[in-house]
């Protein structure tokens, strides 16, 4: 079995990286401040304490090079039916996981999801929220977020040009909605505080997937990413950020 064990849980880190990409050509291994986009995350969960291995899951040849050049495990390509444009999280860490089960005999407690499109990450964080998870065995997963650009109290539900706007979150904020002065008209500080999920981690039992068939579970625990620390590379727009970002905390 390769990898190594630390303390007694098997938490195994998977990064899923796919070859194809519309935003950008080869968008996983794109050249940032000097290395591959995806080696950020490969470099950062093999820091980690807690992550006993470090696999990425890709159906590229090119991506397996530079995953291994950096340390990564690539024990199997992923079948081209999971790597889709509109394939979900879900069916590639639940092909990963048979193919560990079926052809070592490999099943680790944990599995940590870290999406390479994140490069600006840090090992401590990834070791805070296994942690976490493990203190608290009755959820079923941590999840990063972090706060949304904008206040869903300020969006509405659009549902022709001929018919009234419906404020998105006023039947689930009733009272809200009934005073005077409605929440879309009042600064963000006076509002509740919401968060976002975001591409920084997850991290969950590897009994959640096998036996609910989720990666999420019905019982999620935040971990708070700060709001100057997440980026993420998606469009040639996050380049400029990402880069600075990278600058600023990878001196």
């Amino acid at each position: 079995m390769a990898g190594r064990p630390r303390g007694d849980m098997e938490v195994l880190a998977l990064i899923p990286a796919r070859g194809g990409s519309k935003s950008i050509p080869y968008k996983n291994i794109y050249p940032i401040r000097g290395k591959p986009l995806i080696a950020y995350t490969i470099i950062e969960a093999k820091r980690a304490k807690l992550v006993s291995r470090v696999i990425v899951s890709t159906d590229d040849e090119k991506i397996v090079k530079v995953a291994r050049r950096y340390g990564a495990e690539v024990p199997f390509l992923r079948p081209k039916r999971y790597a889709g444009d509109l394939t979900p999280d879900l069916p590639v860490f639940q092909h990963a996981i048979r193919w560990l089960w079926r052809h070592e005999r490999y099943r680790p407690d944990i599995m940590v999801h870290l999406w390479p499109t994140s490069p600006l990450r840090f090992s401590k964080h990834i070791d805070e929220g296994v942690r976490m998870l493990v203190e608290h065995p009755e959820v079923n997963s941590v999840r990063s977020v972090s706060t949304p650009p904008q206040t869903p109290f300020k969006m509405w539900l659009v549902k022709g040009r001929a018919r009234p706007m419906q404020p998105l979150l006023k039947m689930l904020y009733p009272r809200l909605f009934r005073r005077k002065i409605k929440p879309f008209a009042l600064p963000r500080q006076a509002l509740p505080r919401v968060f976002v999920q975001n591409g920084y981690f997850q991290m969950f039992w590897t009994k959640t997937l096998l036996e609910k068939g989720s990666m999420f579970g019905d019982r999620v625990l935040p971990f708070v990413v700060p709001d100057d620390l997440y980026t993420e590379f998606d469009s040639m727009k996050d380049l400029k950020h990402a880069e600075w970002q990278l600058a600023r905390y990878r001196k």
